[in-house]
């Protein structure tokens, strides 16, 4: 059995991401989807190449089977997508690790995310899982947004 393997994020990832995105179990994007909010595959380039969109993907064989992605200025962890065979793995929780580490790095003390407010999908229980909380607050999409604490102390 191949291992998973993961590594930064890079420009020429971009369209596989695009193309991922819309294969996710939950909350699937299409690249049309992604195009009306204002992202394609060059300004997702662009985002990878100039730092603002730092990321991280896993691989099998070569072939990309998730991602995660954050938001080098605010602090939020934008998007983490995986292929559904690739679930229950550990592979989402190690791929969030890499981008708070990343964004810990930068010197944030507190990051944020959008999630479901659906206690049945996946991702409300896996981040609450893993220590991210709610700050009672909701985006423009009616998702919860969910923040986690950094201690930069040891840094």
């Amino acid at each position: 059995m191949t291992a998973i393997t993961f590594r930064p994020a890079a420009p020429e990832d971009a369209a596989t991401c695009m193309t991922l995105r819309a294969l996710t179990r939950e909350n699937a994007f299409t690249e049309e989807d992604l195009r009306a909010l204002g992202i394609t595959v060059d300004s997702w380039s662009s985002s990878i190449r100039d730092g603002s969109g730092p990321g991280f993907v896993a691989c099998k064989d070569d072939q990309m089977v998730g991602y995660c992605f954050a938001d080098k200025d605010s602090g939020e962890v934008t998007v983490l997508a995986l292929l559904p065979a690739y679930e229950d793995q550990g592979i989402g929780k190690r791929l969030l690790q890499m981008v708070v580490d990343h964004l810990g790095e930068l010197g944030f003390e507190r990051l944020f995310l959008a999630c479901s407010s659906d206690p049945n999908a996946r991702s409300y229980g896996f981040y609450r899982h893993l220590g991210w909380t709610s700050t009672g607050e909701h985006d423009e999409a009616g998702d919860e947004i969910l923040q986690l604490g950094l201690d930069n102390s040891a840094q």
